[in-house]
Parts: structure tokens; C-alpha cells; sequence
């Protein structure tokens, strides 16, 4: 879910970490991606997409937390401005998470994850309407893309949902949408408070809300060990250290890096459910995925590329 959020935090790290700041990237996305594999199993053993997204988003907010305090840095203005939009950032969130695992559950991790990845089409075109983007010829023709790449996934060219249900192909729109609130939350917060602080209020919005929508008599029937065990590796690298590492490496890493390297997450999601979960594409499926994963990259940095010429 990983893509470049504009809000660089500009933290004085010595020139070392300039190589290393991609690769920080890469591991988040990474981390996302291997988060979602496991939380497929978590659903499979009677697990809810809700409890399971506390989880990771609950470890999130205790990691950026404690980030938050040892940051000792300028915190912002933390005004009306800050508050709403990072509870906006929260929502989105919430709803990115919960649907995520939802369309895993209906479906399958490759195609929640490529869904999800759809976000920065629902990105362009919010910005297309609030007058943030300028289209162009590039930029339709990767969004008709990424459509005609939706189409092939989920086959419904042949009005086939044996494979894939609609319900987790909706699932999995709504979760992109979900992750594009957050990303226009987030932007719109970060001038009025730091990224740390945003990200902590925007994560205990996610815990307030999922936490009265769970149930903890479920939690008690389904615990065992393992899946302790795995609830515990989702928090940490699907809700902490991920957000850790994918916001401190985009203060050296460009837009466009950043975009090719968030394909690590759906394609390290994917090879999770074929190499673990035993979940198979037709070539036409994996047609489709090529052809979204390419497209959205494209878009990104387009649109990156259009906004540093900009804003230079």
C-alpha cells in the first residue's frame, strides 16, 4: 500500500543514508506484503478482517507512538486543521486495513493486494477533479489500463466469478479507495503537525473505531499459539516497523523510486499465496496483474514527474 505520501520529513541523517533509504522502501513494502499472506491464514482459521486489522493497526500506533516521543522533534501547531485531518487519515486507514483483509477472506491475497494497488488511480482522478492534476494522454491511457487489467484479474470478461467473487473484488476497490482517503488525509495534516504525530493520531483513530466493531468472544474461541504468534508478526511489520521505514526512507529516496518499489508489496503478497497458500492465476489472471502493477507504477511517476517540474 505503498506509494510516495508528498510530506518529506527532512530529518538530518548523514549522506550514508542517502543509498540506503531505498531499501528501507522496499523492506516496508515488503513487510506489507508478507503481512497480508499472513493474515490470510489468521482468515482461514476463523479469524475476522476486522480483529486481524485492530491488530496491525494497534501495533502501528504503539510503534509511531514511541517514535512520536523519542523524536524530540518540532511536533506542529496541532490546530483544528490537524485534528480533522489526521482523524480523516485515521478512517481511511481503518477502512483500508479492514477491507483489505476482507477481500483476502472472500478471495484471495493476490487479488486484494493488486486491487489495493489500484489507489493512486483513485488518487489522479480525485486530483483530476480538485484541479491538483493536469491530465494527460500518458496518464488516461494507464488508468484505461489498469481497467482492462481489473477485467482480466477478475475475468468477468467471461462473466466468470467462480475464481474470484465480486465481493472481494469490491473489497479490494474499496480498500484502494480507503488508502486514497488516507493519503489526502495525511497531506493535508502534515503542514500543521509532523508526520509522526499525524500517523499516531491517525492509528488511534483506527484502533477507537475497529475496537468497537470486533468481537473479543471470537478473539477467545480462535486464539491458539500459532495464531498468536502470527497476529504478533502482522503488528510488527505490517503496523510498526513498515511505517517506520517507508516514511524515513522517502526523505532521500525520489518519487519515482519510490513507486517501482512499491510493486515489492503486491508481488511479494502474490508470491506468498502461491508459494504458501496454495492460490493459482490463469494466465490471463497474471496478464492482469502485470498489466495493473505496470500501469499504476507509470501513472505514479507521471504524476510525480509533473509535480517536481512544478513545483521547481
Amino acid at each position: 500500500m505503498g506509494f510516495r505520501l508528498h510530506a518529506p520529513m527532512r530529518l538530518a541523517f548523514p549522506g550514508k543514508w542517502v543509498a540506503r533509504s531505498t531499501l528501507l522502501v522496499g523492506f516496508a513494502a515488503m513487510c506489507w506484503g508478507i503481512s497480508g499472506g499472513m493474515g490470510a491464514i489468521l482468515l482461514k482459521e476463523g479469524w475476522s478482517a476486522t480483529t486481524v486489522a485492530l491488530c496491525r493497526g494497534t501495533f502501528g500506533f504503539a510503534f509511531v507512538g514511541v517514535w512520536l516521543i523519542f523524536a524530540r522533534r518540532d511536533i506542529g501547531r496541532l490546530n483544528r486543521s490537524f485534528w480533522f485531518w489526521s482523524t480523516v487519515a485515521g478512517l481511511g486507514v481503518a477502512g483500508n486495513f479492514s477491507f483489505y483483509f476482507m477481500s483476502i477472506a472472500e478471495g484471495s491475497v493476490t487479488v486484494a493486494a493488486t486491487l489495493m494497488y489500484c489507489a493512486p488511480v483513485f488518487i489522479f482522478l480525485i486530483s483530476f477533479l480538485l484541479g491538483l492534476e493536469t491530465p494527460s494522454w500518458s496518464k488516461g491511457l494507464a488508468v484505461l489500463f489498469v481497467v482492462v487489467g481489473i477485467v482480466l484479474l477478475t475475468e468477468a470478461y467471461a462473466l466468470n466469478m467462480e475464481k474470484v467473487s465480486g465481493v472481494a473484488v469490491i473489497m479490494g476497490l474499496l480498500s484502494g479507495a480507503s488508502y486514497t482517503v488516507f493519503v489526502f488525509g495525511f497531506k493535508y495534516a502534515t503542514p500543521h503537525g509532523s508526520p509522526q504525530a499525524v500517523l499516531t493520531v491517525a492509528f488511534a483513530v483506527l484502533s477507537l473505531v475497529l475496537a468497537l466493531l470486533i468481537d473479543f468472544a471470537e478473539i477467545r474461541q480462535v486464539a491458539s499459539p500459532l495464531s498468536l504468534s502470527l497476529l504478533l508478526a502482522i503488528g510488527i511489520l505490517g503496523g510498526g516497523v513498515s511505517f517506520i521505514c517507508y516514511v524515513v526512507g522517502l526523505n532521500y529516496t525520489a518519487p519515482g523510486s519510490a513507486s517501482i518499489l512499491a510493486m515489492a508489496e503486491p508481488i511479494t503478497a502474490s508470491l506468498f499465496g502461491v508459494l504458501f497458500l496454495g492460490e493459482v492465476l490463469a494466465w490471463v489472471q497474471v496478464f492482469g496483474v502485470a498489466l495493473i502493477l505496470s500501469s499504476v507504477t507509470v501513472l505514479s511517476i507521471e504524476s510525480s514527474r509533473r509535480r517536481s517540474v512544478v513545483q521547481s
